[in-house]
């Protein structure tokens, strides 16, 4: 009878103890995933000339510090109106890294967080100088 009972709570439930994978599996149970903190949720309204427009940054870390997820943009829907009016953007959703620029999507390299941050802030920047000339 308790044999019974174990197999249903197994079946009924999602989580399996480390006996069940090393009796019944045959196997160690998988290891968990880090434990992942989203540690920048920053969104700067942007004033004259911009009036609107937004500046986003979004990071997820492990425990170590490693970044795991990102999210750079850009918005500004008085100059894009695709793509929710992100104009330029950086982010790795859909298990690869990758640049928004007015609609459309190429993937890019991906060094490290740092450089990639630099590099949409200095982007950012020239279209804003490219908009001061208009």
């Amino acid at each position: 009878m308790a044999d019974q009972t174990t197999n249903r709570h197994f079946q009924a439930g999602s989580y399996k103890s480390h006996l069940y994978y090393t009796w019944v599996v045959g196997r160690r149970p998988p290891k968990q995933p880090p434990s992942i903190t989203k540690t920048i949720n920053e969104t700067v309204v942007l004033g004259r000339p911009r009036k609107g427009a937004k500046l986003k940054e979004e990071v997820w870390q492990t425990e170590g510090g490693e970044v795991v997820r990102y999210s750079l943009a850009y918005i500004n829907p008085l100059i894009c109106a695709v793509d929710n009016g992100r104009v330029l953007g950086y982010d790795n959703s859909h298990e690869y890294h990758h640049r928004h620029f007015m609609g459309t999507v190429e993937p890019v390299e991906f060094d490290n967080y740092k450089a990639l941050a630099e590099r949409f802030q200095a982007e950012v920047n020239e279209l804003w100088r490219e908009e001061e000339r208009k």
